[in-house]
């Protein structure tokens, strides 16, 4: 519309200017027609007319730029407030959204630092005491291979959504790379720069879920080894028992 509205502006500033020159023209020649009665030509008096017409148009044709000039500033305006036609926020918002719920689905010992240290104690003593039944022992210890077999699934699991997100990660920067290359105005580049960043904040943070969740599953592997080692330990220590062999009653 501006644009428009400028070429429309162009054509009337163009009349206005032909209307002046011709309207000058017939009062100069008009004068001379008059004045052939009087005078036959005064030199001075057609140099004056002169000079101030051209002073006039000369004042004419600043004005014309001075307007010209303020046309274009709205037009550059215009553009640097055209924001892009497609955006890819909600797309990465999406894709955090569902690693964010694949980190939430760890279960027992989660992200949670209050359950996770109660739980910890709770499936990972340092030491049985002999008053702790071999029923509990063996139930600790299938909920620690429950807990590692959950560790092992949650990485193996945002792994693989992380390679599946590597095609669609590609169509995103290139559609934001064409974008930025075809930005019309300073907001525009602005947002596909903004935009850019996102995907590579986007990229961090499923880089750190996947570092998270392996060392989770790492973490209680070898906490799994410890707590069945002391359990060992503790039952070698029933097995034993006193250190007295059984010689049998008489």
């Amino acid at each position: 519309m501006l644009e428009s509205t400028g070429r429309m502006f162009m054509g009337t500033t163009s009349r206005v200017i032909v209307t002046t020159i011709l309207s000058f023209v017939i009062a100069v020649n008009g004068s001379r027609r008059l004045g052939a009665f009087d005078i036959v030509f005064d030199p001075s008096n057609y140099s004056q007319n002169l000079l101030t017409a051209a002073r006039t148009l000369e004042q004419i044709n600043n004005q014309i730029r001075s307007l010209q000039n303020q046309a274009q500033s709205l037009l550059n305006q215009s553009k640097n407030l055209t924001s892009l036609p497609t955006s890819v926020v909600g797309q990465l918002t999406s894709t955090i959204n569902q690693m964010n719920t694949l980190v939430g689905q760890a279960k027992n010992i989660s992200f949670d630092v209050q359950k996770t240290q109660q739980n910890f104690e709770r499936f990972y003593p340092r030491q049985y005491a002999s008053v702790v039944s071999s029923d509990k022992m063996v139930q600790d210890a299938i909920s620690r291979w429950d807990n590692s077999y959950d560790g092992l699934k949650q990485s193996l699991t945002i792994q693989s959504a992380i390679v599946s997100s590597l095609g669609q990660d590609g169509q995103t920067l290139r559609t934001l790379m064409a974008n930025s290359s075809t930005a019309v105005g300073s907001l525009q580049a602005q947002q596909s720069g903004n935009e850019l960043l996102g995907l590579q904040i986007k990229q961090s943070l499923q880089t750190q879920a996947l570092l998270a969740t392996q060392a989770r599953a790492e973490t209680l592997r070898a906490a799994e080894q410890q707590a069945s080692s002391a359990a060992a330990k503790e039952r070698f220590n029933r097995f034993i028992g006193d250190g007295h062999a059984y010689t049998g009653g008489k």
